[in-house]
């Protein structure tokens, strides 16, 4: 099974994800970020270009032929993997909902904003995560700096 770790209170979902997603990626981690949203990987894509001047992300999208030489890549879509977990990229959790195949992946990340409706969608995801027996941790991060505008 995952751990799965929520950060919830985030002042903006999308923007601490590419701070997650740097920070992985600099680790040498390989990140899958899936949501089945085409809006919200698009959003993601954008953001990741300028969300910080200095930063480079290399990341594709789920279909291109450099999928499995880059780091990071955007998917709608999650297959059944004949890897083990641990050969697995982590999994980024853009969605609403509890991804596809969550068992397959070793760690996955949930960032979750305080809107009424991301938190309400996080706490579905949550218990969906620990009714399949997936060991949970939280992080509170309201606390961390608001957003420049």
């Amino acid at each position: 099974m995952a751990r799965v770790d929520f950060a919830f209170g985030a002042p903006d979902r999308l923007l601490m994800a590419c701070e997650v997603v740097r920070k992985h990626y600099l680790a040498g981690r390989r990140v899958l970020v899936y949501s089945r949203d085409p809006a919200v990987l698009s959003r993601f894509d954008r953001l990741l270009w300028r969300f910080d001047p200095a930063a480079f992300v290399p990341h594709v999208a789920g279909g291109d032929p450099l999928a499995a030489d880059t780091p990071v890549v955007l998917a709608a879509a999650i297959e059944p993997a004949d890897a083990a977990p641990a050969e697995q990229p982590w999994l980024l959790n853009l969605d609403a909902q509890t991804p596809p195949h969550a068992e397959q992946f070793e760690r996955i990340l949930e960032i979750v904003s305080g809107a009424d409706a991301d938190k309400q969608a996080g706490r579905q995801r949550w218990r969906d995560y620990e009714a399949a027996g997936h060991a949970l941790r939280a992080f509170d991060v309201s606390a961390q700096a608001e957003p420049e505008s």
